[in-house]
């Protein structure tokens, strides 16, 4: 890797899904998979450890969005509960595929460039 070269912002790459240290390689190996190493640069990916950061902020962000949509909805229009039903199982589960590998890449670029380990007593 070229050492004269700037890292990219952990934002960008991990919305991307590239390396959070050359901004080329991918971090995924499937759908939520990390792969085991940069194919560019050779990064390590065994060692992040996203947990369950990114479900914790989907169900959050989803959770005020379909809520908020429903409440609405019911002021606005007073649809019949299967409209309900339709729109807001479909929001969920179609936002939730939408940001959950996004946001799992945003998490290990910024574990990466924040060098986060596991805490430890001394």
């Amino acid at each position: 890797m070229d050492v004269s070269r700037p890292k990219p912002p952990p934002i960008s790459a991990g919305l991307r899904g590239r390396c959070p240290r050359c901004g080329e390689g991918h971090m995924f190996d499937g759908f939520l998979t990390f792969r085991p190493s940069c194919e560019v640069c050779g990064l390590d990916y065994e060692s992040f450890n996203s947990g369950d950061g990114p479900a914790f902020f989907v169900m959050s962000i989803v959770g005020i969005l379909v809520v908020g949509l429903a409440l609405w909805m019911e002021i606005t229009y007073e649809p019949p509960i299967w409209v309900h039903a339709l729109v807001a199982g479909s929001l969920s589960i179609g936002l939730s595929l939408a940001l959950v590998r996004p946001l799992k890449g945003v998490l290990a670029a910024l574990q990466f460039t924040n060098k986060a380990e596991q805490g430890r007593f001394r």
